[in-house]
């Protein structure tokens, strides 16, 4: 049997509104791009459940001192990052922790999602709602629906198929697109949510026990119990204001439907409950309770990342055959003797690195596949040429030396898409850990030419290999482009994931105690933007002092 969690406290009515609305989740993308991690948890200052509890353990990519935000006028951007959910070969070796919370229509089960992500103090956190899983209606459901005859609390009012599917990979860490629908025209609409990213995912709706392939996928399951007469009230609120519905139609549709699926379907489900919360949001020992088993079991899942594992495993291994490092003419040697001068200035430091940079992205253009066509010339004779085989190319830099190559690649290649990622390294756990994230739409199909300025022990061209697999980027469609790496960098890289092209200028074969390339370049972005990095601050993989 559930455990029912009360606290001492008498009966009191919820005055925080605890209806589910029309909220499928706590994150969005923003305009044409696919903002992965804005917005993860819609975060309100936070606050201790209750005075009396004591403090919470943070987790190491917790800020100490500050909400771990940086708000913008159109986003939001995560200063406490994510650290790796993969090991050194590239393998996802943790899941994210996914919280069922079942209860009735209006009975709080938001309200419990949202005072769970404040009080779990966590940034990565995805709210998912089974809201957003009604299926498509056709042209005679949607007269019924308009009257109120259609059953939106039957099982058959859910695409369980593609919820079951979403949930899955959302778990495995994976980048998902979830459906958004219309209340009031009882549709989806044409712009689907981008999610990526969490360590804990709350799953709530009021068949999130309904399904026996759906409580496979749940680690915890939370039911939220509330009055019957309350949830009525919440519930006329919530359609009225938020839906458009009126009072007539929605007492109609609640004794004709709500209440009976209720009975028959929802509260027999509280059988597999592991917690029963009754009085929803208000119940704050129930809510502590759940918060620290959620922090223990996220403490059981943590792995450290030890650099040190990478700079011992490959010593005095060959080269692997995906590296193709430039042609060291007497061109090429000559720009680096320049930009690896320390008394070069910052003008010729950029017209150099510059010039590097284009003969790198064209070198690197050679890799990718082309197909025989042929064209017809002004003299009307036939060309017999190449084209590229396949769809688009993306770039994807690494913030924010990675940055300076944007531009020596739009020169090479007409109206390209770009993306951003930006991994810095955590002083306090020596761990590579993911900030932000921008890439273009559709970027499955694409070829990614992945770049960063130097690649020292591979920790963050690691990371963002496996942010791109993660949305369902092919590996071998991934090419890392970098002016100078490391030996310990370039094995780091192809032992995870060997088919990733790796092309650089140059492979210099040291890397001391700080993970510096040696004899090296600097920091690479210090010198190119004429700044002196703060001590937690590194946008590349060189030089990474925090």
């Amino acid at each position: 049997m559930a455990a029912s969690c009360s606290d001492s406290k008498p009966d009191e009515p919820q005055t925080d509104g605890g209806t589910e609305g029309d909220r499928s989740m706590s994150r969005s993308d923003s305009g044409s791009g696919d903002d992965s991690l804005d917005g993860l948890s819609n975060h309100v200052p936070r606050c201790p459940l209750t005075p009396s509890l004591s403090p919470r353990k943070r987790t190491t990519s917790q800020s100490k001192t500050e909400p771990p935000l940086l708000r913008t006028s159109k986003r939001t951007i995560y200063t406490a990052g994510r650290p790796p959910w993969y090991n050194v070969t590239g393998t996802t070796f943790k899941e994210a922790f996914v919280i069922g919370l079942c209860g009735g229509s209006a009975s709080g089960k938001t309200t419990v999602a949202n005072k769970i992500i404040e009080a779990l103090d966590v940034p990565w956190v995805v709210l998912l709602s089974m809201d957003s899983f009604y299926k498509v209606l056709n042209k005679e459901e949607q007269e019924l629906a308009a009257k109120n005859e259609y059953n939106f609390d039957h099982p058959d009012a859910f695409d369980f198929e593609l919820l079951v599917n979403i949930l899955r990979k959302l778990k495995k860490g994976k980048s998902i697109k979830v459906p958004v629908y219309d209340f009031t025209t009882h549709s989806r609409r044409k712009e689907w949510k981008t999610v990526y990213g969490a360590n804990v995912v709350i799953f709530e709706g009021i068949l999130a026990f309904a399904n026996k392939e759906l409580l496979k996928l749940l680690d915890m399951k939370v039911f939220v119990d509330t009055d019957s007469d309350i949830r009525l009230i919440r519930r006329l609120k919530r359609d009225i204001s938020q839906r458009g519905r009126d009072i007539s139609g929605i007492i109609k549709q609640y004794n004709k439907f709500v209440k009976p699926a209720f009975e028959q379907y929802i509260e027999p489900t509280v059988q597999v409950a592991d917690i029963v919360v009754p009085r929803g949001g208000e119940n704050f020992v129930a809510l502590d309770l759940i918060v620290q088993h959620v922090h223990s079991q996220l403490e059981k899942r943590k792995m450290r990342w030890d650099i040190s594992a990478l700079a011992s495993a490959h010593q005095g291994q060959p080269l692997p055959k995906t590296l193709s490092v430039m042609e060291s003419t007497p061109q090429v040697r000559g720009m680096h003797t320049i930009i690896r001068n320390r008394e070069t200035n910052r003008d010729e430091f950029i017209f150099y690195s510059k010039r590097l940079m284009r003969l790198l992205i064209e070198h690197a253009l050679s890799f990718l596949p082309l197909k025989s066509v042929s064209v017809e010339t002004p003299q009307g004779s036939i060309y017999e040429g190449k084209r590229l085989c396949g769809n688009r190319i993306t770039g994807v830099s690494i913030l924010r030396a990675g940055e300076t190559m944007e531009q020596a690649l739009m020169a090479v290649c007409k109206d390209i898409r770009l993306g951003k990622i930006l991994i810095q390294t955590n002083h306090d756990t020596g761990e590579p850990e993911l900030h932000y994230l921008r890439l273009p739409k559709d970027i499955s199909e694409d070829y990614v030419i992945l770049m960063d300025s130097t690649v020292s022990t591979g920790a963050a061209a690691l990371m963002a290999v496996r942010v791109l697999l993660d949305h369902d980027v092919a590996e071998d469609k991934i090419f890392l482009l970098s002016l100078l790496m490391a030996e310990m960098g370039v094995h780091s890289v192809a032992y995870a994931f060997p088919k990733v092209r790796i092309i650089t200028t140059a492979v210099d074969k040291e890397v001391n105690d700080q993970f510096h390339i040696i004899p090296g370049i600097g920091n690479f972005g210090d010198r190119y933007f004429g700044t002196d990095a703060p001590s937690d601050w590194c946008e590349s993989d060189e030089g990474m002092e925090f």
